[in-house]
């Protein structure tokens, strides 16, 4: 198998500091339950949307 380019991998948008996020191998099995960056991310509360 052929090495991908970074830029040809999926990526999501971490709904805490809305950062693009690219696939990584630790996550293949289960990218479409991945929804954080980082644990950092996963453990701090969602911004509200809109704010005042």
């Amino acid at each position: 198998m052929s090495m991908r380019r970074k830029v040809d991998l999926p990526s999501k948008i971490c709904p805490v500091c809305q950062r693009p996020f690219a696939w990584r191998k630790k996550w293949e099995r289960d990218w479409e339950n991945v929804k954080f960056c980082s644990e950092r991310c996963r453990r701090a509360p969602a911004k509200p949307e809109g704010g005042a």
